[in-house]
């Protein structure tokens, strides 16, 4: 227990390390996910822009990238990350290959969410004269906000174990932590302490997710 307590100012450092590189990553993966997520909806047959031979593009691009595992996935894009940050390993490198494993896994996420839609509500705006980018902005989109919502609650869960499997090669945060300070100094005590914090984290961006989507579903 003792040994905590010392470590509790460098807990508190890469607790930040964390935080800084989940919600880094969710921005730039948070972006790219919805964008490439509307492409994957908009493209199907049928859909506002159909466009099959696109729509295959991005269909086997996305299905190739979704089940790399983030371990072998890190490692796989550090010459990307060399060249958008300089750098291969730490928080940084970290943040580019979170934001392109966000992306793809967002983009499913959003995909899913958005077929959710009535097809009537579509053929409503359409028949009332609305314009193709006006329904997706000003009907789809805020039609499949609440889902969404919690689409992206479930992502940046998933952030956070990659942000601690990241720091298991050296980008820091929490996962660095467990791992140096715990697991390789045979202190279990140090190792939970910063599992408990994980999970805190956790439960409070659930907690946030799940009120957001509620206060969007009773509009």
């Amino acid at each position: 227990m003792n040994d905590v307590i010392e470590l509790l100012p460098k807990l508190f450092e890469e607790t930040g390390a964390t935080l800084y590189m989940v919600a880094m990553s969710l921005i730039f993966g948070g972006v790219g996910g919805l964008v490439v997520g509307l492409l994957l909806y908009l493209t199907r047959r049928g859909n506002l822009y159909e466009q099959r031979v696109v729509s295959a593009i991005i269909n086997i691009v996305v299905n190739f990238f979704r089940p790399i595992p983030f371990i072998i996935f890190i490692a796989a894009v550090q010459p990307v990350s060399r060249m958008i940050v300089g750098v291969g390993i730490g928080p940084e490198a970290a943040i580019v290959a979170m934001s392109i494993a966000a992306t793809f896994g967002i983009s499913r996420l959003v995909e899913q969410n958005l077929l959710t839609v009535s097809p009537g509500v579509v053929e409503a705006a359409r028949s009332a004269g609305a314009g193709r980018f006006q329904i997706v902005w000003s009907v789809i989109v805020p039609e499949a906000l609440g889902p969404l919502i919690l689409g992206y609650t479930f992502a940046v869960v998933a952030l956070v174990d990659m942000s601690a499997i990241a720091g298991a090669i050296g980008a820091g945060g929490l996962g660095d932590f467990a791992i140096q300070y715990g697991y390789r100094q045979f202190n279990p005590a140090v190792t939970w302490a910063a599992v408990i914090v994980i999970v805190v984290i956790v439960q409070g961006l659930q907690f946030l997710g799940n009120w957001a989507a509620r206060k969007t579903l009773r509009r």
